[in-house]
């Protein structure tokens, strides 16, 4: 996984602003890294839980216009602490390899998932690029935190779906008969 931040400065105190870039290859085809990916956005799958819950809006979020809403919760959602909000909105999208947002509230920005087959399709790049300025509260922390937190949450997030796919990918072949 690669990750990079920069920080924008305007006259007055610093305001952070953060291109991060998570990338991992994910052991399934692009397909169902897709079918998962829209899954998590309408929150009926938890590979990004304990870190980020989803809520979806009307229109869902696999729909030009659709919404998610985010809650971030950086010790995790079944235990006390402040948390983020942001409600995101589909700009872009073109199944199965691209879905862009802009987000607003606690984070003002955009996130792209770019979805790209690996190995004949059997495996999938997915890059996350977020781009964001931090709003309200969330301004309050040392410029390293979101980073750093993002970084941890989006790596976990990965890892699990790869998890869940692999699970799914090893159940489903065990099923099939070779002979």
């Amino acid at each position: 996984m690669r990750t990079s931040g920069t920080q924008k400065k305007t006259g007055g105190p610093a305001i952070h602003t953060y291109d991060l870039v998570n990338e991992a290859v994910i052991h399934a085809p692009t397909h169902q890294v897709w079918n998962h990916l829209i899954a998590e956005l309408n929150g009926t799958t938890t590979w990004w839980t304990p870190h980020n819950t989803h809520q979806p809006g009307n229109p869902t979020p696999e729909h030009p216009g659709g919404t998610t809403h985010i809650t971030v919760h950086p010790n995790g959602h079944t235990k006390p602490g402040p948390k983020i909000h942001f409600t995101a909105t589909t700009t872009h999208i073109t199944p199965p390899h691209t879905l862009t947002t802009t987000h607003t509230g606690h984070f003002t920005g955009t996130t792209t998932y770019t979805l790209t087959p690996t190995h004949n399709n059997q495996h999938t790049k997915l890059t996350i690029t977020f781009t964001t300025t931090p709003h309200g509260w969330p301004t309050l922390l040392p410029k390293h935190t979101i980073p750093n937190q993002h970084t941890k949450a989006t790596h976990n997030a990965l890892t699990n779906l790869n998890h869940q796919l692999t699970q799914h990918t090893n159940t489903t072949d065990a099923g099939r008969s070779t002979s």
